[in-house]
């Protein structure tokens, strides 16, 4: 037994190194210019010189509430769709399921170009407006904070459903219509039965949700622009436009932040803790 271990970590390091050298080891140079040493050794005065800035604090701000409504928002949405999908025969959930996968095998580019034809100035729902006589011209829509949450809320509401579905998949069957019986309310059943059953599937969801709404550049460059800037799409700035990868490292180091300690408090939510 102690031979079989000995061969596997001979045949693991270099495997390891390999994933050192090529994925850590970049990240951590690339994160340790903003701990950039001074006459006093290592220091974060980078970070207090981000955080003093009115504008990054606002897009910090900004990125932060928006990652957490589409979270949120997806959250609620999914555990509706994905109750309903497990509730179909097995025939239609293959295909209600194939219809959810689908729109993650269209280009990122093309579904947010679809946003700009439904909210653009001649766009669907401005047309419906002018149409019904409810505005007299048409509406701003684009380049809102509404454009970026409905937009990054399209993009990844399916990562939420399938780690529900999954989740729900693994419930007894008999455990909900037992619920029922007992005289338990649907909103019962729900917070006392199907939440702590399904409580990794909203972890793994709302990580992936939260975390890639908070590193989505296409969808908020597009549809809020400079208008609603985010904290991608301000590191895209100082990186291609001002040339400071100082303050771009210190981004990405509060990216990274923010998704662990998402992850972080989802896990302890989970687990029931006050």
């Amino acid at each position: 037994m102690f031979s079989n271990r000995k061969e596997g970590l001979v045949l693991a390091l270099p495997a390891a190194a390999f994933a050192t050298l090529l994925f850590i080891l970049p990240v951590a140079i690339l994160l340790s210019e903003g701990f950039r040493p001074s006459a006093t050794g290592w220091s974060l005065s980078g970070y207090v010189d981000f955080f003093s800035s009115g504008l990054n604090r606002t897009v910090f701000l900004r990125t932060l509430k928006l990652g957490a409504l589409v979270a949120g928002t997806a959250a609620v949405i999914g555990y509706a769709a994905a109750f309903s999908i497990v509730s179909l025969p097995p025939k239609s959930r293959g295909r209600v399921f194939g219809l959810v996968i689908l729109p993650l095998m269209i280009s990122p580019v093309a579904r947010t170009f679809a946003w700009i034809v439904i909210l653009g100035r001649t766009g669907i729902v401005n047309s419906a407006l002018v149409g019904l006589h409810l505005t007299d011209g048409p509406v701003r829509l684009l380049f809102t904070e509404t454009a970026v949450f409905l937009g990054l809320l399209q993009l990844f509401l399916p990562l939420m459903i399938i780690s529900l579905v999954s989740a729900m998949e693994n419930i007894p069957r008999d455990v909900i219509p037992a619920a029922r019986v007992l005289g338990a309310s649907w909103i019962a059943v729900f917070f006392r039965v199907i939440l702590p059953l399904t409580k990794e599937g909203l972890v793994i969801g709302g990580t992936l949700v939260f975390t890639g709404s908070l590193t989505a550049y296409i969808t908020p460059a597009i549809l809020g622009g400079s208008k609603v800037l985010m904290l991608e799409t301000l590191l895209y700035q100082k990186v291609n436009v001002s040339n400071d990868f100082v303050a771009a490292s210190i981004i990405a180091m509060i990216l990274i932040l923010m998704s662990f300690s998402a992850n972080f408090l989802l896990k302890y939510i989970a687990s029931g803790r006050r």
